[in-house]
């Protein structure tokens, strides 16, 4: 796949359940598709959801075996380009490619932003991706925020593809990353068990919201300093913006978060609020990245596991912390 152009016309995307889901159809396409549960209710009502030619209610819960038939409206024409980007790849063979992704860059294409991506980079460099999933996000399998930098697995074979996001779907792929978040946490660990769906008012925003689906998120202190805590984050689940949303439910955002903490250093009085200045303009950028990854091959098997040190600036922004604001 060196480029390809979407026509404008409906598109069918088949979606495989590969276990039960708890949540109805219309939170998990919802999450699936990254369209408003409003939009789901409408396709659903004009009957473009089916299993087989049989249209579903959206209050169905999908089980593992279904294969979902949704049929999307026409897109706006995006054409699908090798661009010579740099991305610093990790890992590649045959099947998959394993990069770390710099802050800054979309991972895939969508009306509005048609070019410039992960997707866009990734197919000037490895030729070829896999197919499954919805249009403009051949191979990816999982996502992270533009803001946020680090390890990502993308597929290159339909097969892997597969394999690789039921495993997600079961919780065998470890995803650990690290933040620097606002203020301390009262604990050295907790365990953030709350659902995650779209905010009730703000349709770009996330939020904790009793209608979204479970969203679990491990944290552990690493550091202490004068006005921020380093974290070590696990995931359990991935919906989007969990992190981001979960450390603002408990009240501490992450440092230089543009949609949920901005500005929050500002709030910060004393001595303690000068450092948090100072901390922010150093670090200029979400102090969120993606520092481990282990997953199965989906052929050979073997447990894979990486690592990735924290870029710059965020690397200079610690090491001041640490050199000025430990407590």
């Amino acid at each position: 796949m060196n480029g390809s152009e979407n026509p404008r016309k409906p598109e069918q995307v088949w979606l495989e359940v590969e276990t039960d889901v708890p949540e109805r159809l219309d939170a998990w396409l919802s999450e699936r598709l990254k369209l408003s549960r409003s939009k789901v209710a409408s396709l659903v009502s004009e009957g473009r959801v089916r299993i087989g030619t049989d249209p579903i209610r959206k209050s169905y819960r999908p089980r593992a075996g279904d294969r979902i038939a949704v049929d999307l409206p026409a897109p706006s024409s995006i054409t699908l380009v090798a661009e010579p980007i740099p991305v610093p790849i990790v890992f590649e063979d045959e099947v998959l490619v394993v990069v770390d992704k710099p802050s800054g860059l979309v991972v895939h294409p969508a009306p509005g932003h048609p070019s410039g991506t992960l997707v866009n980079a990734l197919l000037a460099c490895t030729g070829s991706l896999s197919t499954v999933g919805l249009p403009f996000r051949p191979g990816i399998v999982h996502r992270l925020d533009r803001d946020t930098s680090g390890l990502m697995v993308v597929a290159k074979d339909d097969s892997a593809h597969r394999s690789l996001a039921a495993d997600i779907a079961a919780r065998r792929v470890g995803r650990g990353y690290l933040a620097m978040s606002w203020g301390h946490l009262t604990q050295e660990r907790v365990s953030v068990d709350r659902p995650v769906g779209r905010h009730p008012r703000h349709r770009k925003k996330m939020a904790v919201v009793e209608s979204g689906r479970r969203a679990i998120t491990h944290v552990r202190r690493l550091e202490q300093f004068a006005a921020a805590d380093l974290l070590a984050l696990r995931l359990q689940t991935g919906r989007t913006h969990q992190i981001r949303v979960h450390l603002l439910d408990l009240g501490h955002p992450i440092v230089g978060d543009p949609v949920y903490g901005s500005g929050w250093e500002r709030g910060i009085t004393g001595a303690g609020g000068r450092w948090a200045s100072e901390l922010a303009r150093r670090s200029d950028r979400l102090f969120l990245h993606s520092a481990r990854l282990s997953f199965d091959h989906p052929v050979s098997g073997e447990r894979l596991s990486f690592n990735s040190n924290l870029p710059e600036p965020l690397s200079s922004a610690l090491s001041w912390a640490r050199q000025t604001g430990r407590r």
